[in-house]
């Protein structure tokens, strides 16, 4: 995941930007992460069932270091990811530098450098967890979205064991019911994805959830987990911007 500090990107003043505490400071654990999730394609398979992207232009929020971004332009029209951490603006041009039909940006989601309605799918990736404050992202979304379009927002499942728990013993604000209710009463549709995550290698695994939990969450985690794979519950988030005027 991209941590929970980067949940409140879009409930910061314009001038702040909130470290994530994991791929700003581990990049490479966390390309180790990213290649591990979601081996089986179930995450996405939801979300092109939810929101197709062939031919359509997509904005990815928080993109990090671009790992999605090569899937998103596999088929979408066009793809810009925006991501407000200088470093990994860079790490994601070097990544799509090869692909014509994608560009990245800097910039917080609360801010998105962006035209109105330009845009007709903005996803963001496990970056917005606690539901409440990241109400300036959502109207930014909107605001950049055309008519008809979509945001998808994707995060971890607070209430799917084994992870869900871990992240809940790791941060004791968090409350999967509150997060889930937020979004119902913003009208946004739930659906519910698990996904394997499998790593190549026993360190690789105990790496990534070094980085994603603190020390006595993490060891925890590793000790519960036998051989080289668990599953890892998602909440998929999608909200259509309205086409006309609504009566």
């Amino acid at each position: 995941m991209r941590g929970f500090v980067r949940a409140a990107l879009a409930a910061v003043r314009p001038v702040d930007v909130v470290p994530s505490p994991n791929i700003w400071h581990w990049p490479d654990v966390y390309e180790v992460e990213n290649r591990a999730q979601d081996v089986h394609g179930a995450m996405w398979a939801a979300l092109r069932e939810e929101c197709p992207f062939g031919s359509v232009d997509v904005v990815d929020v928080g993109c990090g270091d671009g790992f999605h971004l090569p899937i998103f332009a596999s088929s979408a029209r066009s793809v810009v990811g925006v991501e407000p951490h200088p470093p990994l603006v860079v790490r994601a041009r070097n990544r799509v530098a090869s692909l014509p039909n994608v560009r990245v940006v800097s910039g917080p989601a609360q801010r998105l450098p962006l035209d109105d309605a330009s845009a007709d799918l903005v996803h963001a990736r496990t970056a917005y967890f606690f539901g409440p404050g990241c109400e300036p992202g959502l109207r930014e979304a909107d605001r950049v979205l055309r008519p008809g379009g979509a945001i998808a927002i994707v995060d971890l499942d607070g209430s799917a064991a084994p992870y869900g728990p871990w992240l809940c013993a790791d941060e004791p604000r968090y409350d999967p019911l509150a997060v889930e209710k937020f979004f119902a009463d913003n009208g946004f549709s739930l659906r519910r994805v698990v996904a394997e995550w499998r790593f190549e290698s026993r360190a690789d695994l105990e790496s990534v959830l070094r980085i994603e939990f603190s020390a006595g969450v993490a060891e925890r985690a590793i000790a519960s987990v036998e051989g080289l794979s668990f599953p890892v519950g998602y909440r998929l988030h999608v909200r259509r911007k309205p086409t006309g005027l609504i009566v």
